[in-house]
């Protein structure tokens, strides 16, 4: 099985063979289970599970699969959120960084978009009060001005450079979780501007971005009133996200850092 992995492109063949007889050992059908990751499945998809930040999260087929990387704003946002803060999660998908927000946060508020229905149920799944809709259209209209965190992993690969991402992903994962439009910033843009609505002074922003786009998002925190401006970086030193605070007074309690 190892072999097979390995023949078919998996970098970490061993690890997820020893996940498959794991998901075999729950559900049975191992050679199903193979030959499903052998297609391209993300592997996530075959066992149902994922982990995230050191908690395990459950992953239905059709969903984005949440990326170790997006862990230093996770948390990022669960260090900017004050003990019993409101935040609010953006694009939430299997509902990952909420899942961390409130488990690190557990007597915050923590609610969820999600404008895929599918994904919706599965951050529902995964214990996160989620609404469906259009990055903040779904919240309700008494949070405006008293959202401490809003955070965010928003689409935001350029429509150009899909055919660029690995063939798995392009065949396999959701086109409405990675296309950002013609620039890769037509949703993150539109999350900045919108924000402002719903944060509170002092409150904080984050989201992920990719190469290359962060002089181009960081004048849009500029643009919307926000300061004290950071790039953060992922586990392996890579620039992953911004985050600022919108001007006004200092939220209740929270410390964000880019370390």
């Amino acid at each position: 099985m190892v072999r097979a992995l390995a023949t078919a492109g998996c970098v970490a063949a061993e690890e997820e063979a020893d996940e498959l007889l794991a998901a075999a050992a729950r559900h049975g059908d191992l050679p199903a289970l193979l030959a499903r990751r052998l297609s391209g499945e993300p592997l996530a998809w075959v066992t149902g599970t994922t982990r995230f930040c050191g908690l395990e999260l459950t992953v239905h087929p059709g969903v984005y699969v949440p990326r170790w990387q997006s862990e230093a704003l996770a948390r990022a946002a669960a260090r900017a959120l004050p003990p019993t803060g409101t935040a609010v999660d953006l694009g939430t998908g299997a509902g990952s960084v909420a899942r961390l927000l409130a488990s690190a946060r557990p007597d915050a508020r923590v609610v969820a978009t999600e404008s895929d229905p599918r994904a919706a149920a599965c951050a529902r799944a995964n214990g996160v009060d989620v609404v469906v809709g259009d990055l903040f259209d779904p919240l309700a209209v008494g949070l405006a001005g008293r959202v401490d965190v809003v955070v965010g992993v928003l689409p935001y690969v350029p429509g150009d450079a899909l055919d660029q991402l690995p063939r798995d992903v392009v065949d396999h994962e959701p086109l409405l979780a990675l296309d950002g439009g013609l620039d890769g910033l037509a949703v993150v843009a539109r999350a900045v501007a919108d924000s402002t609505r719903w944060t509170a002074p002092g409150g904080w922003l984050g989201l992920e971005v990719g190469g290359g786009q962060f002089e181009a998002v960081t004048g849009l925190f500029e643009q919307a009133g926000y300061g004290g401006i950071e790039q953060l970086e992922d586990g392996d030193g890579d620039p992953r996200a911004v985050c600022g605070r919108l001007a006004g007074r200092t939220a209740r309690g929270g410390q964000a850092s880019s370390r």
